[in-house]
């Protein structure tokens, strides 16, 4: 059985536990991060010395950081051959998605846009900044938009792991309060992912928590 430190709003913890509903593994996880604290313990320090999250145990074996290593260890061992192909070619298509995702994608929202219209006190929200930084962010998503007019999902026409650490992203971004540019194919794929069981369990959750 998996061990998942990690509390349930953290988006990258979400996009592993969404990968592990896909999976369909069975797992216990901890609330670690945030207001429940945990990170600054000798105890955590042990599973890893960032004192970051999420961390996995996977049956008792030694622990495993950084989302993308977990991501890419849950996916050699337990994923399908169309979730992450077995031949190179394949999976490097479906990894250099997945890498994008998270390098030009992710990292584009949560700090830059989410951060600034959520975890931000109301008074001191730049909204000049919030602009600048969506209009940054969408033009990764025209990427993804022309992607999405000649595939089913983002790195073909199978779901691969690149739609994990992609689509997390989209409820909160289609959720916030801001002003969005029209992505027909973008819009139709983020509809596709909520009849998902694992993506409505564990990406279509309430922040309320994150909000100051």
């Amino acid at each position: 059985m998996l061990e998942v430190w990690g509390r349930k709003t953290s988006s990258n913890v979400q996009a592993l536990m969404w990968c592990i509903g896909e999976l369909k593994l069975p797992y216990q996880r901890y609330d670690v991060g945030h207001k429940y604290g945990g990170t600054d313990t000798d105890e955590f320090f042990l599973l890893n010395p960032n004192r970051t999250i999420p961390v996995i145990r996977d049956n008792g074996s030694q622990p495993i950081w950084e989302t993308g290593a977990i991501l890419r260890y849950l996916a050699c061992r337990y994923g399908e051959d169309t979730f992450w192909p077995s031949d190179l070619t394949e999976r490097t298509n479906v990894d250099r998605w997945t890498e994008w995702a998270k390098i030009s994608v992710a990292m584009n929202f949560n700090e830059p846009v989410f951060w600034g219209v959520v975890r931000t006190p109301a008074h001191l929200r730049d909204w000049t900044a919030i602009k600048t930084a969506v209009e940054k962010f969408e033009k990764r998503l025209l990427i993804a938009e022309t992607q999405l007019k000649q595939y089913r999902y983002l790195a073909g026409d199978n779901f691969t792991l690149a739609d994990i650490q992609f689509g997390h992203v989209l409820f909160r971004y289609f959720d916030i309060d801001i002003t969005r540019i029209e992505l027909p194919h973008l819009k139709l794929y983020y509809e596709g992912l909520q009849h998902r069981p694992a993506f409505r369990e564990h990406i279509m959750i309430s922040y309320d928590e994150l909000r100051v």
